[in-house]
């Protein structure tokens, strides 16, 4: 099954596929517009900085053939093969572009998309519709660029200008055309059937041996005329039609994309690997139903991914690509250790704390959510507000509550408690539940949690690395410092006799503090802070 991505998804190559021969389909169509559909081969500053690597219906291909367009095909309006491990060192991105021949905007566009296939099967698809441009006469669909391994990007940006704007744009340069000069004909090399590693016809599926390299048998279509931008040192004359080629795929299974990488939380002098509570038998500390030491985590927390050191000498562009969006990973992507990015649809929307977005792409709406679901947490009776705002529709949104410490916590059917104020965020799909603690000494005469059941995520957010404690005998906790506690947990108000009231951060009203009980597995998260 395909990966779907959306604009400014991105992904490693090799979470898609393990193969490197790529074919890369774009179909794009709109009432009464013609489309060019080219690829631009560019170096490690974004610049075309060899015109033999703009690839177009006038240069069908790149110089040792590692990029070649291959015409109409299995319902594409345009299709290239990519080889990877053909492609030279100095061409770092290449750009998938289409522009409009002629008059028309894109916003007059139908459904379109650019997809990727790898030994017959389609791995990746990034869709898009003229709803998303206005006057733009061009639009840059994705790329596959090189960092460290090469990786895919949905980019659906627009683009003022045609195909010679657009040529300007990544540095190349357009040679001045004679007026009388015969407009050029659209020229791909005439191939007799499908690619081993493109999709196959849709008229028929391809026989079990590998066929020939090649563009599926097809009805010959009407010719469609092109004047061609004219590149600095490319011949006008048309490509000349080569026979086809003998292709045999090299042996490749489709690899679903995985998890992205993500760093994991130890506590500090911890040994690497699984980190086992204060007072739990290694290996075997975990709550109800969760593998790891929180539910749907295989450690207690997880981390962004380390960042590595940048030297001083480095120009901005290196400096700020440390700090590039992380690749998508599901629903909820830890972008760093303070900011989680939610991918929305529109039948999934969440919940969030308001005024806790910093960003957003697509199109996002944003409403106060008042107390009808929740039965809305008002600061003046328990000390603890919670206001909250509805996120719903297509693209992302980027969360983030003053610099906090944030955690995603991925419920499988489960149950966990949390404390109002430690809430970022969470799936509107979860039950919830407002509980009350009754205690003599809390502010508002109790401490307000929030149960949450069922299957999603809650991100929480702490001040500082937080940490979990396995619910033993004689287990407490200062109430302005709980986060979360697992459901089978019991939590009661205690005075303790033991502890003077110079043992908290504060010396009024917290010599009252909250007693955990509870089956061994059960777990309770502190942070250290004091709210």
């Amino acid at each position: 099954m395909a990966r779907e991505f959306q604009r400014g998804h991105k992904a490693k190559i090799s979470d898609l596929t393990a193969g490197t021969d790529l074919y890369v389909g774009v179909q794009i169509s709109g009432p009464g517009l013609t489309f060019d559909i080219s690829c631009f081969g560019l170096d490690a500053d974004e610049r075309l900085s060899d015109d033999r690597y703009f690839i177009f219906f006038n240069q069908p291909k790149s110089p040792e053939d590692s990029i070649q367009l291959l015409g109409a095909q299995s319902g594409d309006t345009e299709s290239f093969r990519v080889t990877l491990d053909r492609i030279p060192s100095q061409i770092q991105k290449l750009s998938f572009t289409a522009t409009i021949d002629g008059a028309g905007q894109m916003s007059q566009i139908a459904p379109g998309y650019l997809r990727i296939v790898a030994g017959g099967e389609e791995v990746a698809r990034y869709s898009f519709d003229g709803g998303e441009f206005s006057t733009e006469r061009a639009v840059m669909v994705g790329d596959l660029y090189l960092k460290d391994v090469w990786r895919f990007a949905a980019v659906g940006q627009g683009f003022d200008g045609g195909l010679d704007a657009l040529l300007k744009n990544f540095g190349g340069e357009v040679a001045e055309e004679e007026p009388e000069s015969a407009p050029q004909q659209s020229a791909v090399p005439a191939q007799s059937q499908a690619p081993a590693f493109a999709p196959p016809s849709q008229a028929e599926a391809p026989p079990a041996p590998a066929p020939s390299f090649g563009a599926p048998p097809a009805p010959a279509p009407a010719p469609s005329l092109h004047t061609a931008p004219t590149i600095a040192g490319t011949p006008a004359a048309p490509a000349a039609p080569t026979s086809p080629q003998t292709f045999t795929p090299p042996g490749q299974t489709f690899t679903p994309p995985g998890a992205p990488p993500a760093g994991q939380y130890a506590p500090p002098g911890a040994p690497a690997g699984q980190f086992t509570p204060p007072g739990a038998v290694p290996g075997q500390f975990a709550p109800p139903g969760a593998p790891g030491a929180f539910p749907g985590q295989a450690q207690p927390f997880g981390g962004g991914t380390q960042l590595a050191p940048v030297p001083p000498e480095a120009n901005v562009r290196v400096v700020l690509t440390k700090y590039a969006e992380a690749p998508v990973g599901d629903r909820w992507t830890e972008q760093n250790q303070n900011l989680v990015r939610a991918t929305l649809t529109k039948d999934a929307p969440i919940l969030a704390k308001q005024g806790s977005m910093v960003a957003y792409q697509g199109d996002i709406d944003f409403a106060h959510k008042g107390s009808g679901l929740l039965g809305k947490l008002t600061g003046a009776l328990t000390g603890q507000g919670m206001s909250l705002m509805r996120c719903t529709g297509n693209g992302e949104v980027f969360l983030a509550d003053e610099a906090s410490r944030v955690f995603v916590i991925r419920l499988q059917g489960e149950q966990l408690y949390t404390s109002a104020q430690g809430v970022l965020a969470f799936d509107e799909s979860l039950d919830t539940e407002v509980r009350r603690i009754e205690g003599e000494g809390l502010p508002g005469g109790g401490f307000f949690s929030m149960l949450f059941s069922g299957t999603g995520a809650v991100v929480v957010k702490t001040r500082g690395v937080p940490v979990v404690l396995p619910v033993g005998a004689a287990t407490y906790v200062d109430g302005n410092a709980v986060i979360a506690w697992s459901a089978g947990a019991q939590a009661v108000t205690t005075t303790s006799l033991r502890l003077r009231r110079s043992g908290y951060a504060r010396q009024t009203t917290e010599a009252v503090n909250l007693q955990f009980r509870g089956a061994p597995g059960n777990f309770v998260v502190v942070q250290p802070f004091e709210v």
